[in-house]
């Protein structure tokens, strides 16, 4: 059984690549796609996220291969507008999808950790004693006076955020470009939760979607980098929008450093600077098929071996300290923060 030491280097990657109408297969130790133009190599040891757009087929020994490299794979709608399923993550410790469990059911804690989400997209001090409601009032019209300054900068019409999935060639070239951009950032967002074991369905900010944590995290950098890239890249050209878009998106989360930045950002709003390895002595999981022995089956209530886990000590939770009572599952968000 081997053991996770250190995160999987999730900082040391390219951000996404986005394929479509093409077979991707395993080709000697890396992968291959084959389309109308040829076959193209695919850099699979260097990339987090691969979209895999319409008329896009896989084969076993690449998704194997895929998942062996910690690569996040979304079939996605066409131009990467629609996530579908994904792939699985690149640890398989829980400790701290426990803690984000934690936090989330403790109402103060789930406050703090509402302030910390939001104190880091504003510059200056939110007020003491602001309720959620109040503070996203004044999010949003940060977020409007930005898209009205960029839209005087680059001498673009805004007309509002407004699209709709079912009728995506109605919507206008800036909310597109807008749409497509933010599939960009949610990817990546998606793939460095998993990369650390957290789970993208336990939101702060955003609740009761299975992605409610992805567009806490990325909301973090949206005013940043992909409503400025959306911006640019309509004021530059209208035609080829949205390959020009994700093209943008790619070079700009490698210059800012975004996928160096997002773990510790995670950690810092979680309030968990201090966890950014595996520790020591956690088992990477074991994998059990139909195919074993009925022997081979672990006994139910009984650990897998030394290290597999503790016994919850009373009056705590997994991972709590002795005393701790267990948190409410449901709190709601209504007190100040």
């Amino acid at each position: 059984m081997r053991h996770l030491h250190i995160l999987p280097r999730f900082g040391d990657r390219w951000s996404h690549l986005y394929l479509e109408r093409g077979t991707l297969e395993k080709e000697s130790n890396s992968l291959s796609l084959t389309d109308k133009e040829g076959v193209t190599p695919i850099p699979i040891d260097q990339l987090a996220v691969l979209l895999l757009g319409p008329g896009t087929k896989v084969t076993q020994a690449a998704m194997k291969l895929l998942a062996d490299n910690n690569c996040l794979v979304c079939w996605t709608g066409e131009e990467g507008v629609r996530l579908y399923a994904h792939s699985t993550g690149g640890t398989h410790s829980a400790h701290r999808l426990l803690r984000q469990a934690r936090l989330y059911c403790d109402e103060t804690e789930r406050l703090r950790v509402v302030r910390r989400l939001f104190q880091k997209r504003f510059p200056e001090p939110i007020p003491v004693g602001a309720t959620p409601e109040q503070v996203r009032g004044m999010e949003g019209a940060r977020v409007r006076a930005a898209y009205r300054r960029l839209a005087g900068q680059h001498g673009v019409e805004w007309k509002g955020r407004s699209y709709d999935q079912e009728r995506w060639d109605h919507a206008d070239p800036l909310n597109r470009a807008l749409s497509v951009a933010n599939s960009c950032l949610y990817g990546v967002s998606h793939a460095a939760i998993l990369s650390a074991g957290y789970s993208p369905a336990i939101g702060f900010i955003h609740v009761g979607k299975m992605l409610s944590f992805v567009y806490d995290v990325a909301d973090l950098y949206k005013t940043e980098l992909t409503v400025p890239a959306a911006f640019q890249a309509v004021a530059h050209s209208k035609e080829d929008l949205e390959r020009r878009v994700r093209r943008l998106c790619r070079d700009l989360f490698y210059r800012e450093k975004l996928m160096d930045r997002m773990l510790p950002d995670i950690a810092e709003v979680l309030n968990a600077g201090d966890d950014l390895e595996e520790r020591p002595g956690e088992l990477a999981g074991r994998a059990v098929t139909l195919a074993g022995r009925t022997g081979d089956w672990p006994v139910f209530g009984e650990p897998n071996g030394p290290d597999s886990g503790r016994a919850l000590e009373a009056g705590g939770g997994e991972g709590g300290r002795p005393g701790e009572s267990d948190p409410d599952l449901e709190l709601p968000l209504s007190a100040g923060l």
